[in-house]
């Protein structure tokens, strides 16, 4: 009898208890905005600010509404502003492009390669042909590139890192936590990233008038005493008159929601990725379909797995998704013609007028993506890539019968 996979692909973990009970707290005391506060009050925006930028090691953190307004925020706060042209993946979501289109920058694409990583040749030809320097490094879908190597190039250059972390909130390229490399680092705690918030975002910096502009744009007013873990007042005065406020703080509410998930996240990755092993084991060997190889320098976090149908055409792909749809798994595809939920390939964000963009396409056109909840055990993984493997290779071998 053919199987069939019964679990939600977007059903995360319920939120921890002690994360109910600090957020039950704020409502009946009612102080939600991040600066309402009693005498001798830290509000929980702050602390959570000072404990994230504990752990991920960084001078300065503030607490914003979304992953995409802390990227737009860190590209504001290092000066960019319309008209200029900054660096970005290819492959990535339509919110990093869209974070620099919010300012009237150009995004100026880069090709990616099969690991799903920026393509450092083609960054360096992108850097010299249009003069941009500033990058907005996606490490999307959770796949770190060479560090070490993209820095030398970038800080060779000019040109100033800001790492996109919305899939790699607690991973690591050889020992140095992702977010560190460049100037700044994103992070969001949307509902199906590494901490849940419903929606939300941290940036991260050492460069202290980065982190005062930060503070001002994201709508402190003169309330910036109130963020420990930002500079002192004497970097505010230097900033205070020509920065705007955008206002796109983190309440005290979902900052309550977050400390107690991101005192577990350590543990958490070691879920997601006996639960990412257990699918790619599953997928090992499938005729046609190759796994993406990760570096030994990488630690990373499998709350997502990608594979290829390298040289497969469009419609065998589709039938592939439209197959393990059937059977009850939810796969993306990213070489669709149109976007469909929240995936979007490159080529339909008409605002960044990329280029042709071959060694993408080729990419783009077998690749094939499916997040991995916590709410999925050990052996639902296994029987996913049962599925998969079956459906791949049905396909591939032309056995396939039409799906009912």
């Amino acid at each position: 009898m053919t199987e069939s996979f019964k679990g939600s692909f977007t059903q995360q973990e319920p939120i921890p208890e002690a994360a109910i009970e600090a957020a039950v707290a704020v409502m009946r005391h009612g102080r939600l905005h991040r600066y309402n506060t009693v005498p001798g009050e830290v509000a929980e925006a702050a602390l959570l600010e000072q404990e994230f930028a504990g752990v991920m090691g960084a001078k300065y953190c503030l607490a914003v509404a979304s992953g995409g307004y802390a990227m737009a925020t860190a590209l504001r706060a290092v000066g960019v502003r319309a008209g200029d042209k900054v660096l970005s993946n290819a492959f990535t979501l339509a919110p990093v492009p869209g974070a620099i289109a919010s300012l009237d920058a150009v995004p100026v694409l880069v090709e990616v390669t099969e690991a799903l990583t920026i393509d450092l040749a083609d960054l360096k030809r992108k850097i010299d042909a249009s003069g941009a320097r500033v990058l907005l490094l996606s490490h999307m879908r959770g796949h770190i590139c060479e560090m070490e190597k993209l820095m030398t190039l970038c800080d060779g250059i000019g040109v100033k890192v800001i790492e996109d972390c919305a899939h790699t909130m607690g991973a690591f390229w050889n020992g140095v936590r992702s977010g560190r490399h460049g100037i700044a680092g994103c992070y969001s705690t949307q509902t199906y990233k590494h901490l849940n918030s419903g929606e939300g975002g941290l940036l991260i910096t050492d460069d202290e008038e980065l982190a005062a502009r930060a503070v001002l744009l994201s709508g402190s007013y003169m309330l910036y005493s109130a963020h420990p873990a930002a500079p002192g007042p004497d970097v505010f005065e230097r900033v205070k008159y020509d920065t705007p406020n955008i206002s796109g703080r983190m309440d005290n509410l979902r900052a309550a929601i977050l400390r107690p998930q991101l005192a577990r996240l350590a543990d958490q990755v070691v879920s997601w990725n006996a639960r990412y092993r257990a699918v790619e084991t599953g997928l090992r060997d499938t005729p046609g379909l190759q796994v993406i190889a990760r570096p030994e320098a990488e630690e990373f976090v499998g709350s997502s797995i990608q594979f290829l149908l390298p040289g497969w055409q469009a419609a065998a792909v589709a039938d592939v998704v439209a197959r393990c749809r059937a059977r009850g798994v939810e796969l993306k595809w990213f070489g669709a013609a149109e976007p469909v939920g929240f995936t979007s390939k490159y080529d339909s964000w008409r605002y960044a007028d990329p280029g042709p963009m071959p060694q993408t396409d080729r990419v783009l056109a077998g690749l094939l993506d499916m997040r991995l909840p916590l709410t999925f055990s050990i052996a639902d993984c296994k029987q996913i890539a049962r599925i998969i493997f079956a459906e791949v290779g049905a396909v591939y071998r032309g056995q396939a019968a039409p799906v009912s």
